[in-house]
């Protein structure tokens, strides 16, 4: 009876393990931000994302806006603070059910609901101020796509850095810099 219970627990545990979506790994100065996406929920932000990851896109971006007690930003300046161009923006997945908690990933916008590329913010609080709103008919909120698994302490460590104003930005840039060094997508979800 002392092994049926671990094997029992094992294999409830394996339909959860099945669901789990592709892992990429942010590689960053203070260390290794991954994140779990939901491909279910958000198919066409998680593919945009993982579009970028895999064209390289992100290897030597910056975390380019951080406000602590809400959220670090990045995916779009080099080091220099220079614009990198993107693919065209894609449609808001906002009403997809996931909201803008602690740990989670969501994608930068402008005020154009479906103006998201490339930029994409972790939820350092409980931002749900940031969810989409019925009943208003088209997406309006701002697209969770995933959530920190693994490195919400190198996260907490970016959100501890000092800011203040450089390039284009009056404020929230981290001194020194917090670059991402390498996005890559996790070893057997290349498929995904």
């Amino acid at each position: 009876m002392g092994r049926v219970r671990p094997l029992l627990a094992l294999l409830l545990a394996l339909p959860a393990l099945a669901l789990a979506g592709p892992r990429v790994a942010l590689e960053t100065d203070l260390g290794r931000i991954v994140i779990e996406l939901d491909a279910e929920r958000a198919p066409r932000t998680v593919e945009n994302f993982l579009r970028y990851v895999r064209e390289g896109f992100y290897d030597g971006t910056v975390f380019h806006r951080v406000v602590p007690g809400f959220v670090i930003q990045g995916g779009g300046y080099t080091v220099r603070l220079e614009r990198k161009p993107t693919h065209p923006p894609i449609p808001n997945e906002s009403d997809n059910g996931l909201s803008n908690r602690r740990g989670t990933v969501a994608m930068a916008r402008t005020r154009d609901p479906d103006s998201a590329t490339s930029q994409f913010f972790i939820n350092l609080a409980d931002n749900t101020f940031l969810d989409h709103r019925p009943p208003v008919a088209r997406p309006s909120g701002y697209t969770v796509f995933g959530r920190v698994v693994e490195g919400m302490d190198v996260v907490d460590a970016i959100a501890r850095r000092p800011t203040g104003p450089a390039g284009p930005f009056p404020r929230d840039v981290p001194r020194p810099p917090v670059v991402i060094r390498a996005a890559r997508v996790l070893d057997g979800q290349a498929a995904r």
